[in-house]
C-alpha cells in the first residue's frame, strides 16, 4: 500500500525516533505532529514545538491538553532560532517539519526558505546517527515556490557521505501536491 505523505513521514519518524530521546517539531500548525511525536518519546522523552503564530501555539497546547501529554515545550518563535532554545549539547532524535501556511489562517504568514534552511542546519548539528529530519514542502501558494527551491537547494548540497536525503512524491497529481524529504544523518 502505498502511503500519503503525511503518513509516510509518520511511519519513517516511527521506525527512527526511540522512547526517551528529544525531537522537534519546527512547525507546530494545529498539533498533530506535535502529538505525535509526544506520544512516540514517551514519559521520558521530550518534544520542543515552534511556530511564530500565537494561534497555533494555542491550538497544539489545546490538542496536547485533550490528550495529557506533558512532555513537550511549546515555543512561540521562529525554526531558525532553535539554537536559543535548545542546549547545543543535546542530541535530537529526529524533527518534522510542514511548511506553508496555518491551514484556515491567515495566508500570508508562510515559513520561508531563510529560516527554514537555518534551522535544518542547526538541528543537523545534534541530529542523532541515524536520524531523520522530515520536510513535509507545501508550495502552491505565494511564497512556496521560492521556499520549495531554497530548501531543495539546501538539500542537495548535503554531503553525500554525512547525509542521504530521499524525495518522495505523487507525480500524477495536479495543483502543485505537497511532497516530503526525509534528511537521514548517516551511521558510521
Amino acid at each position: 500500500m502505498i502511503k500519503g505523505i503525511l503518513g509516510y513521514a509518520h511511519y519513517l519518524l516511527k521506525e527512527t525516533i526511540q522512547p526517551g530521546e528529544t525531537v522537534v517539531d519546527a512547525t507546530c500548525g494545529n498539533g498533530n505532529d506535535t502529538l505525535y511525536l509526544s506520544k512516540l518519546v514517551g514519559d521520558e522523552g521530550s518534544v520542543f514545538g515552534f511556530d511564530i503564530q500565537k494561534q497555533a501555539i494555542e491550538n497544539t497546547k489545546q490538542r496536547l491538553l485533550q490528550h495529557n501529554r506533558t512532555n513537550v515545550t511549546l515555543i512561540h518563535d521562529s525554526h531558525a532560532n532553535i539554537s536559543n532554545h535548545i542546549q547545543p549539547t543535546t542530541i535530537i532524535g529526529g524533527a518534522i517539519f510542514n511548511l506553508g501556511y496555518l491551514p484556515k489562517s491567515d495566508k500570508s504568514i508562510i515559513t520561508k526558505g531563510e529560516s527554514t534552511t537555518l534551522a535544518i542546519h542547526n538541528i543537523l548539528k545534534q541530529l542523532k546517527e541515524g536520524g531523520l529530519i522530515i520536510i513535509v514542502v507545501y508550495h502552491g501558494h505565494p511564497g512556496g515556490q521560492e521556499e520549495k527551491e531554497s530548501v531543495l537547494h539546501k538539500a542537495k548540497s548535503l554531503d553525500q557521505k554525512l547525509f542521504s536525503v530521499l524525495r518522495y512524491d505523487f507525480i500524477n497529481q495536479k495543483n502543485n501536491p505537497p511532497f516530503l524529504l526525509a534528511i537521514q544523518k548517516n551511521t558510521d
